[in-house]
């Protein structure tokens, strides 16, 4: 990679789709020009979009969910999440009380204006709560005491301290009115996702008809009992208007379950972490203040102490899930990335993305192929090297 100094740079590496040499020229930010090249000598890396996820509670050790948060917090957390390719990211916010939100909206929205490389790295804010099912097991780690209806003059102030920043919110449309307020939410171009519901099969197609676009990790925040049919995992799936969110850890979901959602909504599926501020953290003992004391694995699965069969979140990056969905052979490898790069982006903006498009924003990883799966090298968002692994590791040293 060369870079001038009148902001331009241009990359050469392996396409990840076909594996053959490519020129990626960049200008102010965005791709100028691709260009195919024959085979060259020596290694290359392989270049692909950045990874976007839509639901990141923390990552080493930043928790967007505990204050303090401090503007700072946000921005180590951003640079983290570079190390493993995350160009765009969502912080998500659970239930919490009104005023606890509202602060660590005010933070995340500070953090953006306090430092650029957060604001382009932050997608927006995924609202994950209060309006979610109060019964056991689909109301997940949500405080019981905190779950409410929704409000929609409690969400507009929610949005005023977000200055407009919340794009996505899972709720459960199982309660009175949630109907009229996913109809205002997605007139105002907030996606709705359904999640730690519930619902029944009726409310769940009444939501999908005033605007509920996506299903919220589908599989997870459920009852450990469900009737055979109907029930609202089938439901969501049947859905042909609903994308649905899936985390793919390897330790959430099995893989017949994950290979089902894969078959039934190839083109509508997408890979997210749900990560916790415990993804990053070397193995050990911590405590957390969801759910007490917790153990993070060698593995990289993170449980209960006292109950080690019981998840205690998540605790793995993005690139993590990619990784299992390609090493398992549920997907290709150019599938498994573009469910975590180019899908969510299909959601949001509602096009397709075609990977290095002249004109769109030079969101960019190059990684190496190892025996563990892929390893960025270098992370690039809107033109700029935000993560590069040999100047790290010479910093380290």
């Amino acid at each position: 990679m060369n870079q001038s100094n009148d902001n331009h740079m241009y990359l050469e590496g392996l396409d990840y789709r076909s594996g053959k040499l490519v020129h990626i020229g960049i200008r102010d930010g965005k791709i100028a020009e691709v260009i195919q090249l024959p085979e060259g000598k020596g290694k290359h890396p392989f270049i692909a979009p950045g990874l976007v996820d839509l639901q990141v509670n923390g990552y080493g050790g930043v928790d967007f969910n505990t204050a303090p948060l401090l503007a700072s917090d946000v921005y180590r957390a951003v640079q983290l999440l570079a190390e493993q390719g995350v160009t765009t990211f969502f912080p998500t916010l659970i239930t919490n009380t009104p005023q606890a939100i509202s602060e660590a909206l005010k933070v995340i929205v500070s953090a953006c204006h306090s430092y650029p490389d957060v604001d382009a790295a932050i997608g927006g804010i995924h609202l994950e709560g209060p309006f979610l099912s109060k019964e056991e097991g689909a109301r997940g780690a949500h405080d019981p005491e905190l779950v409410r209806k929704p409000d929609w003059d409690l969400f507009q102030q929610w949005q005023e301290a977000a200055e407009g920043r919340i794009k996505i919110i899972t709720l459960s449309p199982e309660w009175e009115g949630s109907e009229e307020f996913i109809s205002r939410c997605s007139e105002s171009g907030v996606v709705v996702s359904i999640g730690h519901t519930g619902a029944t099969p009726e409310q769940i197609a009444g939501a999908v008809a005033t605007g509920a676009r996506l299903s919220t990790h589908l599989g997870n925040a459920a009852h450990l009992m469900l009737p055979r049919h109907p029930n609202y995992i089938w439901e969501q799936l049947a859905q042909d208007a609903l994308w649905t969110t899936v985390i793919g850890d390897g330790f959430h979901l099995p893989e017949s379950f994950l290979k089902v959602v894969f078959k039934v909504k190839p083109e509508t599926s997408i890979l997210i972490s749900d990560c916790t501020h415990f993804a990053g953290l070397p193995p050990g003992n911590y405590h957390s203040h969801i759910g007490g004391d917790v153990i993070l694995s060698p593995e990289g699965r993170l449980c209960m102490a006292d109950q080690p069969k019981l998840l205690a979140g998540s605790a793995q990056s993005l690139l993590w899930c990619v990784n299992q969905m390609a090493g398992k052979e549920l997907l290709t490898l150019e599938t498994a990335w573009n469910k975590a790069s180019l899908k969510p982006m299909e959601l949001l903006q509602g096009e397709s993305q075609i990977p290095f498009r002249k004109g769109s924003p030079a969101d960019l990883v190059l990684y190496e192929q190892t025996e563990k799966g892929m390893e960025i090298v270098q992370t690039i968002r809107a033109g700029k090297v935000v993560f590069n692994q040999t100047k790290n590791e010479k910093d380290e040293n």
